[in-house]
């Protein structure tokens, strides 16, 4: 597939922690300095950000930005709604979605005919647009699956690269099982099913093939089916069997920094954004352990993934227009200027979701196993950002706790989302 059409299928919320600084409003209070406001949720590259916006206001004197940063384990979106309601509003801040994209329609600006915009690939900017028009630019590309230990698989006798069904997924689960005392493993999984964020990411695997893999189809998706089902509930009984610790309690930071990144559990359900994380407790792990396994959903033997653009920018389109300026100058440095784009790539890790940006440069192997998997085909898009409002988190992940501590049977959760569902788009 070619690089442009592999795209063309593509389209945390997490409670909240301040990490970021600055002022609450965004400011032009003289003729040569503008302030502008970013609200950030990606605290995994918090540090890269303040960084890249040191070097961006080094060589903009007339532009300050003041970064804030919300996430870790804490509801962005609600911070964010707060900052809107308080009237203390960003002049860029990030979208999830179409879902996203029609909350805050009223106060976007139309980026279709930014710079970077017109650099973005084939597909990129359909998370973002409503009615014909660009509300938002992606981020970048992140991908997302069943992220391994390669070295405690093959201790135990497992090539990861010879799981090609579920059937072989299934079986390698259970043979880590078998050897846990003699591998040092707490469990086999690590699923922070306590983060509601990640268990809503984790059913769209199994939604994104009921809306033939469209974003759009997804977000005017009017009933709910749950064709695959089985399959969920097979990965799902799997995970809660297997894991750590009660999946329904297990957090961000416990899954990835303490026993995934210490290699107390072999498989945990994330994506490429924990690389500056793990490159942090281990700078050998990413480059050297790091590997992910396709979910085998619409067929026994062929496997995915879920990837594209995950997040996007978006400008408040009610400041003054010198900040709109300001912040569609910031925007597009960050993904045109070489040194930005050498940052974008190397110290964020990041799949870059723009034609101006080279293959061939991504040097994280995680990244270039998610682009090959892009490039193959063999992806399905974000489309739990494209659910109705709030029911990723609050249907799906509220109710998967629920199943897993015992609370309610599987039959109860699929009524619950299908209801829900079917509810929510009348």
């Amino acid at each position: 597939m070619k690089q442009k059409s592999m795209f063309s299928i593509l389209a945390l919320t997490v409670l909240p922690t301040l990490v970021g600084c600055g002022s609450s409003d965004s400011s032009s209070s003289d003729e040569d300095s503008v302030t502008l406001e970013v609200f950030n949720i990606k605290t995994e590259t918090a540090e890269q950000m303040d960084a890249l916006v040191e070097t961006f206001e080094e060589t903009h004197e007339d532009i300050q930005v003041n970064m804030t940063t919300v996430g870790g384990g804490t509801d962005a979106t609600a911070a964010l709604q707060s900052k809107f309601s308080s009237g203390d509003e960003p002049d860029i801040f990030m979208l999830g979605g179409l879902a996203d994209a029609q909350t805050w329609e009223h106060k976007l600006y139309d980026v279709g005919g930014i710079e970077i915009a017109e650099n973005a690939i084939e597909g990129t900017l359909e998370g973002a647009t409503l009615n014909g028009t660009v509300l938002g630019v992606p981020m970048n590309i992140e991908g997302y699956g069943w992220l391994v230990n390669t070295e405690i698989f093959e201790k135990a006798g497992i090539d990861v690269a010879s799981i090609q069904s579920f059937a072989d997924f299934e079986a390698a689960v259970q043979t880590l099982d078998e050897q846990k005392a003699e591998l040092g493993l707490d469990g086999v999984f690590g699923f922070s099913g306590g983060e509601t964020w990640v268990s809503s990411q984790f059913s769209s695997n199994f939604f994104a093939p009921e809306f033939n893999n469209s974003l759009k189809e997804a977000y005017e998706g009017e009933t709910l089916e749950l064709t695959y089902a089985d399959r969920m509930k097979e990965y799902a009984d799997m995970a809660v069997e297997y894991n750590a610790r009660p999946l329904e309690a297990m957090d961000y930071s416990t899954s990835v920094e303490e026993l995934f990144a210490s290699e107390k559990v072999a498989i945990i359900h994330q994506g490429n954004w924990i690389v500056p994380t793990l490159n942090s407790l281990d700078e050998t792990f990413a480059e050297d352990k790091l590997s992910i396994v396709p979910m085998f959903v619409e067929d026994d033997t062929e496997g995915k993934i879920v990837a594209g653009p995950a997040w996007y920018w978006g400008v408040n389109k009610d400041k003054d227009q010198e900040v709109i300026d300001a912040s569609i100058e910031f925007l597009n440095w960050m993904y045109t200027d070489p040194e930005a784009m050498t940052s974008i790539i190397n110290d964020f890790e990041f799949i870059p979701a723009y034609t101006n940006f080279s293959s061939d440069d991504i040097t994280d192997p995680l990244s270039n196993e998610i682009y090959t998997y892009l490039n193959d085909g063999n992806t399905v898009p974000w489309v739990h950002n494209s659910y109705p409002d709030g029911y990723g988190q609050n249907t799906f992940g509220v109710n998967l706790q629920a199943y897993a501590a015992g609370q309610i049977s599987w039959d109860e959760f699929t009524s619950t989302l299908i209801d829900t569902w079917n509810d929510e788009r009348k």
